[in-house]
């Protein structure tokens, strides 16, 4: 309800009002984070002002010298954290701190389970930022002012974290913000100076913009014009040192910052290149996966610097969608430091940077594959799914990344995905040339494919796939090592010399005895399928569909259908086991209309099995209690 021409109260978005409501009760046990978020904030700030100042000098307004203040207000029970940095207008406020603009909101929140552990690496993960501060405030007052708009536009936003927020115009000489929080009762360890600056070194020594906390700290504070500063942290980029000069515990706080996670990463590589091409690029790989993975369209990613002066956010040209769970800094000596995005998909430097910090990733993952199995069979178990992409959008490194690939198989029968490809080759039969595989909407699909039966009684391995990504994974994965991936639910099946000559000789004779059968069932379904044959690919089952060489997979047609795509019209084969009862029962019917249902029943079964959907469940039910009727007779 407005106020005045300047002052107003507004709504808190639903989804900030939940997300608060969630801090405050599960982030209680790490109520420090919130110094480390806000002086992470301010930091990225002052990295904005830098970079917009490039092109406009005039945004310093005479102070160039970028600086973070933390103080303390022992009778006022607050703590203020101000910075120098670009600001916020009226609108910035309302969009950055009365919204949660994010993709995969809904997701986050459908995600927490009440447990107060796991919502806290949640909330970790989703980026708590300024919100923290209710954690051990019941109200918080931020003033600012965007750098480059007159002292007048000023704004003083006020909240006690619950429901709703006050706005209002105020005369603010000097540009950035001022965030004060007033403690809850029984938090008054933050208003000890030392406590402050043990988290600031603890959190934020790695940040590259100087924290300064009184000079005279512990002293009286009646003369606050005379107050000295000092700088608390070492001001210095931490991608920029030398990598001795760094202890992991610096590494792992500096992780929590550029990704704003609250758990360690599982790995990173600190890289520095001279020569022709100057950059430095820190990289790493978070312990767990974000709950929006698999969405491509929102990825944190890898900032870039130029020169240590932040240029971007989310450089999308730094790394590739399928490693779009890295995060970092790549901080180059060479690139304009008025560089756009436009500019960054056309340019050289930025292509030799991606490729070069690729391969580091690649590379450091095959080392944890080689050297600690159970570090990547966790990280399989969180990023897995999204490397299955690379094969897809990275021709170049096709072979690497498809060396990193786990599957399940049938070797061990179970869903966890730890079959690598050099292992399954590795385990291959005497004469086997191919790698196969089967594809399915769901393990359990898969595993009991009908389509294995044979493969299973040569003892024969077959990967698993069941991944929605799986499909798109192995239409562009059509080998590894000199060996071709083959789907053993397409095509006819040719097992080479895995099959002897008294196999041969056997199908042969088979085939010429089911030779009318063939064609009977070929005619009455010839609305549905382009061919009926002798399989030789079952044992157990009456009955198979198989795809075409190059069409769609059955349960991937049905995924598209129901995501409302339209699917090219195909007819699969069916294939019939002449050892099955219900097909030598089939082969000496005489009453044509019971030949066509059970013909019909056969191949509705079939689709069944392979994850698709009927086109008249509704007949294929009458049919089926019409044959058991008369069975039972």
């Amino acid at each position: 309800m407005s106020v005045d021409a300047q002052q107003e109260t507004l709504q808190f978005q639903t989804e900030v009002q939940q997300l608060l409501h969630l801090m405050i009760h599960s982030l209680y046990s790490n109520k420090e984070i919130f110094l480390r978020e806000l002086i992470s904030n301010s930091s990225d700030a002052c990295d904005k002002l830098r970079f917009e100042a490039l092109g406009n000098e005039g945004l310093y307004e005479g102070d160039s010298d970028a600086r973070i203040r933390v103080e303390t207000d022992t009778e006022a029970r607050t703590v203020t954290i101000s910075d120098n940095g670009i600001g916020m207008s009226r609108d910035d406020v309302v969009d950055n701190i009365g919204t949660i603009a994010k993709s995969g909101t809904r997701q986050f929140f459908e995600s927490m389970t009440g447990d107060q552990a796991k919502d806290a690496r949640l909330i970790g993960q989703f980026g708590v930022g300024f919100y923290s501060a209710f954690i051990v405030a019941d109200k918080v007052t931020l003033e600012t002012r965007r750098a480059g708009l007159k002292p007048g536009h000023g704004v003083r936003w006020v909240s006690e974290g619950a429901g709703e927020y006050t706005l209002e115009t105020i005369e603010r000489p000097e540009r950035g913000t001022t965030i004060t929080l007033h403690l809850r009762e029984g938090q008054d360890e933050f208003l000890e100076e030392m406590r402050l600056r043990t988290i600031i070194t603890k959190f934020s020594d790695h940040i590259s913009i100087p924290i300064e906390m009184r000079k005279d700290a512990g002293e009286e504070k009646d003369k606050p014009a005379e107050t000295e500063y000092e700088t608390v942290n070492r001001a210095s980029a931490l991608w920029a040192r030398a990598k001795r000069d760094i202890s992991d515990d610096e590494y792992k706080a500096f992780y929590k910052h550029i990704a704003h996670d609250f758990e360690d990463p599982m790995t990173w590589v600190h890289n520095q290149v001279e020569g022709r091409q100057s950059y430095t690029s820190l990289l790493y790989i978070p312990g767990r996966a974000p709950f929006d993975l698999l969405d491509r369209d929102h990825r944190h990613g890898v900032k870039l610097y130029v020169r240590r002066v932040f240029v971007m956010d989310d450089a999308e040209q730094l790394m590739p969608p399928y490693l779009r769970f890295v995060r970092g800094v790549i901080d180059s000596d060479d690139l304009p430091l008025n560089i756009s995005r436009e500019l960054l998909q056309h340019n050289k430097l930025i292509d030799t940077m991606r490729s070069a910090s690729v391969k580091k990733i690649l590379g450091l993952l095959e080392g944890i594959a080689k050297d600690d199995p159970e570090k990547y069979a966790e990280f399989w178990k969180q990023f897995g799914i999204v490397l299955k992409e690379g094969p897809a959008e990275d021709y170049a490194n096709r072979e690497q990344i498809a060396g990193l690939l786990r599957f399940a198989s049938t070797h061990t029968d179970t869903d966890v995905q730890n079959v690598s490809l050099a292992d399954y080759i590795a385990r291959m039969k005497e004469g086997q040339e191919k790698i196969y595989y089967i594809t399915a909407d769901s393990f359990a699909g898969a595993k009991n494919s009908p389509h294995l039966e044979v493969f299973r009684k040569k003892g024969i391995e077959v990967l698993l796939l069941s991944d929605r990504v799986d499909e798109w994974l192995v239409s562009h994965l059509p080998e590894f090592g000199s060996k071709p991936l083959v789907s053993v639910a397409r095509g006819e099946l040719d097992l080479g010399a895995l099959e002897d000559e008294e196999d041969k000789v056997e199908t042969e004779k088979v085939e010429g005895e089911y030779k009318e059968l063939v064609e009977r069932m070929k005619e009455v379904l010839k609305e549905k399928v382009q061919e009926v044959r002798v399989s030789h690919r079952l044992t157990n089952s009456p009955s198979c569909l198989v795809t075409g060489e190059h069409d769609m997979a059955v349960h991937l047609q049905q995924m598209l259908k129901q995501a409302g795509h339209e699917v090219p019209k195909t007819l699969p084969s069916l294939e019939i086991n002449p050892d099955h009862a219900l097909i030598a029962r089939l082969k000496d019917e005489t009453d044509e209309a019971r030949f066509a249902d059970w013909s019909h029943v056969l191949i509705d079964q079939a689709m069944l099995s392979e994850g698709g959907q009927l086109e008249d469940p509704v007949a294929y039910v009458n049919r089926l209690n019409d044959l058991l009727l008369l069975i039972s007779k």
